[in-house]
């Protein structure tokens, strides 16, 4: 390898792209790594375009088309993940990056895993280990730990997971969670734009579990209509899986104030003005529960998933276990703000161990230790 090594950042979502921000700025830091950020996925489709937010803070250098605008099928997001393995085949071969760095389970860090793999290139994995069995994305995620080189997994328990799955511990490095880093130093959103947004009480945020459109209307405007019995609310648009045209026509259907997404100091400082979060979003289990927001988890989407204290877990969508659950935040329940997910040093332990990692302790063979 060369005296500064090359880290590769894909980032494919602008919620998965608040995250790995703090990794990034970490990496463009640190004196023996050089930064290049590859943009694909979802931050290429309009109207939002959340590419131009990663262009304001960093140089992108490629972007990766995948997905189109209008298709979100099963079968639409597996001719993207095509699309996207071809992408990132074709920037590997013009580009010698040391590592590739990816976080999560969706199909953009598969694509730039799997050729990467296949091109014998490391990559580096956060936030894997972790469980989400609602949804397909959990064996895309698994698949993904097995396929890297270098694990960078959130908790301890994770961490636990993935060398049970058979991975060496030589490779596995606790670094924590990226939503914990600088949350401390995001203040509440200011009045007057708190105001901008209705003033909510509530966030609902509400991401589909891959149904067809008519069950996911059902749940969506079932849930919200019962949130806005109990307070105001401010509605998320839910992320591109199969199934999110359900949510967005109840979403329209409703009188609530809604918005198709925030920057994450904006979302942050949000969450520091609600009473409680409602949906099935893993910032409720993650970032809520590092600022002791309680959090409604609802469904199935985040089964498996570690649920620290401010999670009111509602798995099988019991709308009066929801309605009672609203009526104690109201009267004043209080949650901790306890969490597994490290002291928000996740950016600088990751950029560290990227800097320093032997090779001969993750090299480009896989082996399973069972």
């Amino acid at each position: 390898m060369s005296e500064s090594r090359i880290i590769v950042v894909v980032t494919g979502s602008q919620s998965e792209y608040g995250l790995l921000k703090p990794v990034m700025q970490a990496i463009d830091r640190h004196p023996r790594l050089e930064l290049r950020v590859v943009v694909t996925g979802t931050h290429l489709l309009g109207p939002a375009l959340t590419v131009k937010e990663v262009e304001l803070e960093f140089d992108v250098h490629a972007r990766i088309s995948m997905q189109q605008s209008g298709e979100s099928a099963r079968c639409d997001n597996a001719s993207a993940l095509g699309r996207g393995i071809c992408g990132f085949a074709d920037y590997y071969s013009h580009n010698t990056p040391d590592v590739v760095l990816v976080l999560g389970d969706r199909i953009e860090a598969f694509a730039a895993t799997a050729a990467a793999t296949v091109a014998g290139i490391r990559v580096a994995h956060m936030h894997g280990g972790d469980r989400a069995e609602g949804i397909a994305d959990e064996a895309l995620r698994h698949a993904i730990t097995k396929l890297a080189h270098i694990h960078l997994p959130a908790t301890g328990i994770s961490t636990e997971r993935i060398i049970c799955m058979g991975e060496l511990p030589l490779r596995v490095h606790l670094v924590g969670s990226p939503a914990i880093d600088g949350l401390a130093d995001i203040p509440p959103l200011p009045i007057y734009q708190y105001k901008e947004y209705g003033s909510p009480q509530i966030v609902f945020l509400l991401h589909p579990l891959g149904l067809d459109q008519d069950e996911e209307w059902a749940n969506a405007e079932s849930l919200l209509r019962l949130c806005q019995s109990r307070g105001s609310v401010l509605a998320l648009h839910p992320n591109l899986d199969p199934g999110h045209e359900g949510i967005l026509e109840a979403i329209g259907q409703s009188d609530c104030e809604q918005r198709a997404h925030f920057p994450r100091d904006q979302f942050v400082g949000l969450l520091r003005r609600i009473k409680c979060l409602v949906g099935n979003s893993s910032a409720g289990l993650i970032e809520c529960a590092a600022l002791g927001v309680p959090c409604i988890n609802v469904g199935p989407r985040q089964a498996g998933r570690e649920k620290p204290g401010n999670v009111l877990d509602v798995p099988d969508g019991d709308l009066g276990a929801v309605d009672l659950f609203l009526e104690e935040i109201e009267n004043g329940r209080t949650v901790p703000n306890e969490h597994p997910y490290g002291e928000g040093k996740a950016g600088e332990k990751t950029a560290d161990i990227l800097a320093t990692f032997n090779p001969e302790h993750h090299p480009l063979t896989k082996q399973n230790t069972y």
